[in-house]
């Protein structure tokens, strides 16, 4: 791999480079407040040029992911909520306006609201401890889901947990719906944003479908289905139902923020914070009049009707 390596995919190379380095961040290999490897490291370690790199770079600088300055390297400001790095403590270098940019959300005493808002990671993981594990989920793209799917599946291979049957149904919206966004701040009617974003999905939930064929190929775990339905609704909140009894639930915030495309051009877009956004949590519990109850047997009941009267 040379510096000068001008052909390496396009933008097919851009985003495995981009999922690579998020996912990174996300399993801790990249905690929050570490040092990126310099650019001719990571061209050379994903064998794509300096210029992919540097893409890729702006792409997580756009998003707040990382920080950057000219000789002082990427460094990572905002880890997502839930991952193996939220939890790791920002160096006392770190500037205090980076230290602030990391999204996770510690758990507030139970009992004390009716609500608490959670990170997301030890929540899957729980979930995934159970013999039997079934996951909904309602959401505008799977980046967060992919993301902690795929920490669950090196569990599973290291044996640190052994589930005998794994379902999960994905609602997704359908590509027909005239999504609110992404779109180009300036230009509402510019389709590229919205391209990007259904190309974005397809790679989000091929990766999905092939984590739980090699699961299920492999024989780690006896019975595993995933199931991909898309209904004609803009979504503007996020839910996961996890095993029935918890419900984790969070908004979208819409926000102005630019982004790339394939051929490098570059607009001020309208989109909504995917990865980091703050979720709620609900607990089912004995009492089937408690708050929590109530409102998990209302999202169990709404996730239904969807699934099975509006999807495809």
């Amino acid at each position: 791999m040379t510096e000068g390596r001008a052909v390496d995919g396009g933008g097919r190379a851009f985003e495995r480079v981009l999922e690579a380095l998020r996912a990174r961040i996300a399993d801790g290999t990249h905690p929050f407040g570490s040092l990126l490897p310099p650019q001719r490291q990571l061209a050379e370690d994903f064998d794509v040029s300096r210029d992919t790199v540097q893409r890729v770079l702006r792409e997580l600088q756009n998003h707040g992911w990382i920080a950057s300055r000219q000789g002082s390297g990427s460094r990572v400001v905002k880890v997502p909520a839930g991952s193996a790095a939220a939890s790791v403590s920002a160096p006392a270098s770190l500037p205090a306006q980076a230290q602030a940019g990391t999204e996770t959300q510690t758990p507030g005493e139970r009992g004390s609201r009716p609500h608490e808002e959670v990170i997301l990671r030890p929540l899957i993981s729980e979930a995934f401890e159970r013999p039997h594990v079934t996951l909904d989920v309602y959401t505008l793209t799977s980046e967060s889901l992919d993301a902690h799917i795929r920490l669950q599946e090196e569990r599973i291979r290291r044996g640190a947990i052994t589930p005998q049957s794994i379902t999960l149904r994905l609602l997704l919206p359908s590509d027909g719906v005239d999504l609110p966004y992404p779109r180009n701040a300036e230009d509402p009617s510019d389709p590229r944003p919205r391209k990007r974003l259904r190309e974005i999905t397809g790679r989000q939930t091929a990766s999905l479908n092939a984590v739980f064929r090699d699961l299920r190929v492999d024989g780690l775990v006896p019975s595993c289905d995933i199931r991909i339905r898309r209904a004609p609704l803009a979504p503007t909140f996020k839910l996961y139902l996890l095993n029935g009894v918890q419900a984790l639930h969070g908004v979208y915030q819409v926000v102005q923020r630019p982004i790339e495309f394939e051929d490098g051009e570059r607009i001020d877009a309208l989109d909504v914070l995917g990865l980091g956004a703050t979720l709620s949590r609900f607990d089912a519990d004995d009492d089937p009049g408690s708050h929590d109850s109530v409102y998990v047997a209302g999202m169990n009941a709404w996730f239904e009707s969807v699934w099975t009267h509006l999807s495809e």
